[in-house]
């Protein structure tokens, strides 16, 4: 770069990294309020004055078998405050070999032992039975019925919970509107048909299927039906810092709360700029979020929603977990001579494929812009992700600018948990 820069920090794995821009680029992240000084204090006070509805101290009865969702390994999720509030509730009435943590894993790969200890700590792991989501293990789903069309199969241990508590985190979520809430049941808990239906081809090609679009969203439509027709409980929410710490908590009845922390996340992540941007730099929101390319593809989905027709996206992933390999994404990628060749083939098949969707909004941001990743995966895993290797954020900012001279830059340090408008 010719001109004058400046320093700025991507939330890249779990170090960051520290690149240069020119000074006038426009760098977009959240509007974080401050962390919380007690995080389960917070979630306490949310526990005890829900937004609507019961404290959860008066829905749950004496002797209930308790079955608890949390987000899984892909997920910043800070479960165990969250869960420490929970306890000091359940185990005023209720024994703890009653109560299941149940790790939301939908489609995703279970958890193994470290990843366990890292997510819900040694105190969570002695006091409560845990227990991976498995959608593909017929004995452990149990069929509930049809829902808005949708065939809905869920975990068997939830469904025959006497109290079913959905814990999460909410942001803007790519293709379902926003995270939390409702998805911590469907997809979360929900068996392989279900999954497949929530992610069909026709509704992730809806443009409502998009970042912070609820009402008419036919993803987030199905999902709310599913678990207002199933049944929650209670439904414990929190937003978080660019550190993970909580900055808001709220509870009660799992929709009209998730309502709530819509619009405060709405508040914090939704970015107005003066675009369109000819080049924007994004990530994945660090680890664990950029665990995997397949999660990546969201941090690209952020940046096209502000990048010019034919612009660049430059996506700093680590990607320490690969595609990951032997998945389904990296098998449709692989198997596929381009990303429009493997889209094309998602629509021509007639039926949903498991991890279809990603490829199908990594070939809308590809049809919208080039797309370079900077991570860790070796350069022809990358170039057989139809994606352009690099190896250096700041070396590539400065041949693009060389060959755009007054090129518009768009920086989104924190990837997908800003999200910028024109």
């Amino acid at each position: 770069m010719t001109g004058p820069t400046r320093r700025v920090r991507l939330a890249y794995g779990s170090e960051g990294l520290a690149i240069d821009i020119p000074v006038d680029a426009t760098v977009v992240t959240p509007a974080h309020q401050p962390a919380v000084p007690d995080e389960i204090a917070a979630v306490r006070a949310a526990l005890e004055r829900p937004v609507a509805g019961r404290p959860l101290r008066d829905l749950v009865p004496r002797g209930s078998r308790v079955a608890i969702s949390v987000c899984d390994a892909t997920r910043p999720q800070p479960r165990p405050p969250m869960l420490a509030a929970i306890a000091e509730v359940l185990d005023e009435v209720v024994r703890p070999e009653d109560v299941v943590v149940l790790i939301a894993t939908g489609t995703h790969v279970v958890s193994t032992d470290e990843q366990r200890r890292e997510m819900l700590g040694d105190e969570v792991l002695r006091r409560w039975r845990v227990v991976d989501h498995d959608a593909r293990d017929a004995a452990s789903l149990r069929d509930v019925g049809t829902v808005d069309g949708v065939p809905v199969v869920l975990n068997r241990e939830w469904v025959e919970a006497d109290v079913r508590i959905t814990t999460g985190f909410v942001e803007p979520h790519f293709f379902a509107g926003f995270s939390g809430g409702p998805k911590m049941v469907a997809p979360g808990l929900a068996g392989l048909e279900t999954v497949l239906e929530l992610h069909s081809p026709a509704r992730i090609a809806d443009p409502r299927a998009t970042f912070a679009v609820v009402e008419g969203n036919p993803v987030h439509d199905a999902v709310r039906s599913i678990a207002a027709r199933t049944g929650v409980t209670f439904a414990v929410d929190v937003l978080i810092d660019d550190r993970h710490r909580i900055t808001h908590a709220f509870g009660g009845p799992v929709l009209e709360m998730h309502a709530v922390a819509r619009r405060t996340a709405r508040e914090v992540a939704m970015q107005p700029v003066r675009g369109p941007f000819d080049i924007v730099i994004t990530t994945n929101s660090g680890y664990p979020l950029d665990r995997n390319l397949y999660q990546s593809v969201k941090g690209m989905a952020a940046a096209a929603t502000v990048v010019a027709d034919g612009g660049t996206i430059v996506c700093a992933a680590e990607c320490r977990d690969g595609l990951p390999d032997d998945s389904p994404y990296a098998r449709l990628l692989h198997g596929a001579p381009s990303i429009e060749a493997a889209a094309r083939g998602l629509l021509d098949a007639g039926r949903t494929i498991p991890d279809g969707w990603q490829v199908q909004v990594q070939a809308r941001v590809q049809a919208r812009a080039r797309v370079l990743l900077y991570s860790r995966l070796p350069a022809s895993v990358v170039r057989g992700a139809h994606l352009e290797p690099i190896d250096d954020v700041t070396v590539t900012l400065a041949e693009l600018l060389e060959r755009q001279p007054g090129a518009r830059v768009c920086v989104l340090p924190e990837g997908p948990q800003t999200i910028p408008y024109l």
